[in-house]
């Protein structure tokens, strides 16, 4: 009976991962802005940050990303997107006011190497499939909690050990793309602004006042995190919480990257 409820939900929860993937693919731009706080900014508003933006695009011989900001005093930023007409770079309120022009320019140009390196690209990818293979878990696990008493035990062990195996999967391909993405895109696109900009320092310098002040309250979701040219989410205090995280961190080390830069 459980094998045959199984076999029933397997159309079902694979039609629900098309839909899954294709409502991500393409709406991707509005939950990352849901999930960052982030809101678009007119020229009007800010004609600074276009200038810098556009001049470095024309530069490059890129097309120019649209530009968001979210409303926080911390300083922080990340690219987004799959493709040229959703690429974006998102600044926070508190970046744009707080860094000077060769400093915002350096950041702007960490972020147009993301896009440039298909980083953002890959990330948005990684983001989908975790997702998915986290619905697919949840769904075998709620079959199990749903289907009848006595099948729950000897009848629904295949299902168990289904499930499982998707976790491991789905835990395993995260840990794979903060690993081998993550960090490195981060050094990549560090040495990309430096290039760019041909001003380390101003990179260095921008990364010493971000690490004072990065986090944005409204990002609480780990894997949107590793968008942000920092850890945009609270530190650990303790001591052994923090030597953990950083095992498993998104983002290098700041004063690293810091010591990286002024060595060019």
């Amino acid at each position: 009976m459980v094998n045959r409820s199984f076999l029933f939900l397997v159309p079902w929860v694979g039609l629900g991962v098309l839909l899954w993937f294709i409502i991500a693919y393409f709406s991707h731009s509005a939950m990352i802005r849901k999930a960052t706080g982030s809101v678009s900014l007119e020229r009007s508003e800010n004609k600074r940050v276009y200038n810098l933006v556009e001049n470095m695009c024309i530069e490059l011989g890129m097309k120019t990303p649209a530009i968001n900001i979210i409303q926080d005093d911390s300083l922080n930023a990340f690219a987004s997107g799959i493709e040229p007409s959703s690429y974006t770079i998102s600044l926070s309120k508190g970046i744009i006011e707080k860094l000077n022009d060769d400093e915002l320019q350096a950041v702007i140009a960490h972020e147009l190497t993301h896009i440039r390196n298909r980083d953002v690209r890959l990330l948005i990818v990684s983001i989908i499939f975790v997702g998915i293979f986290a619905f697919l878990t949840e769904a075998l696990f709620r079959s199990i909690r749903f289907s009848s008493g006595g099948s729950r035990g000897r009848k629904g062990g295949g299902i168990i050990i289904v499930a499982l195996i998707l976790a491991a999967i789905g835990y395993l391909l995260s840990m794979v793309f903060r690993f081998a993405i993550s960090r490195k895109r981060e050094y990549m696109a560090d040495s990309g602004s430096a290039e760019i900009t041909r001003n380390p320092f101003a990179l260095a310098s921008a990364l010493e006042k971000i690490s004072t002040d990065s986090e944005i309250e409204a990002v609480e979701r780990k894997d949107v995190a590793q968008l942000f040219i920092e850890n945009p989410q609270k530190k650990k205090r303790n001591s052994f919480a923090a030597s953990v995280n950083s095992i498993f961190s998104t983002h290098p080390p700041i004063e690293k990257r810091i010591e990286i830069l002024r060595q060019f």
